[in-house]
């Protein structure tokens, strides 16, 4: 397939096409590199979430099915079942994007006294109903994309980040309700974990920069087996594969209407960005995105999508999404092959079903987690203000976007200001998320468009800038 048009096609065309088969050393090594780019994204939310919410004794459990569920969901997504899966070389994880809407959730839950099961139920039954919604907006996704605009995905990605590194600042400090929280040994090994991220991002090399988490994440974990703050678990007391434990065989399924509606929000934004995940990743592979079967293609996924999450919350995990970070190994391999998508899949399953691994994974030092989660939280909200930055602002955007975070850190900050309204809904209300991306969906749809003197335009910014240093530089 060729197009014209540079729009239509990857900056450069991949060395192995999206139905080319490569050797098993090749799909391995391109399947390891998905790998090491995705995993610390996989397992920071359910580390996150459990420790916030109490469920330590879970943990081990729902990382096992996180890591399983992300295989099958890989296979799903990259080769395609029926109506299912875009077919394209994407990976699928854990999603970031639901970790402070299910943390509220579980909150609302704690708050009526519900037990360990009972908040998982909750929790279960919600990502649950919450999956329905997104494999029915797969049906509907010209309609969706016209109400969740640009300005409101920027701002409620922002929210997403901004709420949540309180979580990862408190990890910092040592975790929740921790003896030694904010002890010098807890900084210094997070300021550790931080310069190497740091220093792999500076690296001229480009396998560092994409597995600069990971590789914060080990080195953490080696300094802190050193300086005696992690037991790592021995192989010898650790069966090393076994076939998960389903947490929903103990907890069954709940619902409540307070912790749906933030919930059933984020699925909406998480299918546009599976839309942006999938175009991104069609352009790195050298594909066409203006033809009819793109547009498949990005119906297959926000479907796979919402498919995946549904068989996570049965399987006892949360729900799922396509992960971004992997277009740039695309870009960087040359390799588009959807076949090395099984690999990734089968290195998933692989981890999910050793115990040692969960075990592992449950014991990391808070201080390590807190670090890279925090940076992590603070880079997600840095890609809102990205998208944002993409479109041009005028005097009506920027009322919406100072609308929506207004309202929506306000609530955090000040929970309280809602305790007139009835019970399900302030707090539904309360989450940063649900109140500042309700309020920009709202403005979005009745403010009247305004004839703006000035827009901040940045592609036409940089443009002036441009054109008024050359004029100096002829004046001169």
């Amino acid at each position: 397939m060729s197009q014209s048009s540079s729009d239509s096609k990857g900056i450069d065309e991949p060395l192995l096409g999206l139905e080319s088969c490569p050797s098993v050393p090749i799909s391995a090594l391109a399947g390891a590199q998905h790998l090491l780019a995705s995993l610390a994204g996989i397992i920071a939310p359910t580390l996150i979430i459990t420790s916030a919410l109490g469920l330590d004794a879970y943990t081990a459990s729902l990382l096992s099915m996180a890591l399983v569920v992300s295989g099958v969901a890989t296979w799903i997504q990259s080769q395609r079942i029926g109506p299912f899966g875009s077919g394209l070389l994407s990976i699928q994880g854990t999603s970031f994007s639901f970790v402070s809407a299910l943390i509220t959730a579980g909150l609302i839950a704690r708050s009526q006294n519900a037990s360990d099961e009972q908040v998982l139920a909750v929790l279960f039954g919600t990502c649950l109903a919450g999956s329905l919604i997104e494999m029915a907006l797969g049906t509907v996704l010209p309609w969706l994309k016209r109400v969740i605009t640009p300005v409101v995905t920027g701002v409620v990605v922002m929210l997403i980040g901004l709420s949540l590194i309180q979580v990862g600042m408190t990890d910092i400090g040592g975790g929740f309700g921790a003896e030694d929280f904010g002890a010098p040994a807890n900084l210094a090994l997070a300021g550790c974990v931080l310069i190497t991220v740091l220093a792999c991002q500076v690296s001229r090399h480009p396998w560092l920069r994409i597995a600069s988490i990971f590789i914060g994440m080990a080195v953490g974990c080696v300094i802190a087996a050193i300086g005696g703050l992690y037991d790592a678990p021995q192989l010898a007391d650790t069966v090393l594969l076994a076939l998960p434990h389903p947490a929903t065989l103990n907890t069954g399924f709940d619902f409540s209407l307070a912790a749906f509606l933030p919930v059933a929000f984020i699925f909406m934004i998480t299918a546009i960005e599976t839309v942006g995940d999938l175009t991104g990743s069609a352009r790195a592979s050298g594909l066409a995105v203006d033809d009819e079967l793109h547009q498949k293609r990005l119906r297959g996924g926000v479907l796979g999508d919402g498919l995946n999450s549904a068989l996570g919350a049965l399987a006892g995990t949360f729900p799922n999404t396509t992960f971004s970070q992997n277009t740039g190994v695309i870009q960087l391999t040359g390799i588009a092959s959807r076949h090395v998508g099984r690999y990734v899949a089968g290195f998933l399953l692989l981890l999910g079903l050793s115990p040692f691994i969960a075990t592992l994974l449950t014991q990391m030092p808070r201080p390590v987690l807190g670090a890279t989660t925090t940076l992590m939280f603070a880079l997600i909200a840095v890609s809102g203000i990205r998208i944002l930055m993409a479109q041009p602002i005028g005097r009506r955007e920027m009322m919406i976007i100072a609308l929506a975070l207004g309202l929506g850190l306000g609530v955090g900050m000040v929970p309280d200001v809602l305790n007139a309204i009835p019970g399900a809904f302030a707090d539904a209300l309360r989450s940063p998320i649900t109140m500042g991306g309700l309020t920009a969906i709202i403005a979005e749809l009745l403010l009247p468009k305004m004839e703006d003197a000035e827009v901040f335009n940045p592609k036409a910014s940089e443009r002036e800038s441009t054109d008024s240093i050359s004029a100096d530089q002829e004046h001169a």
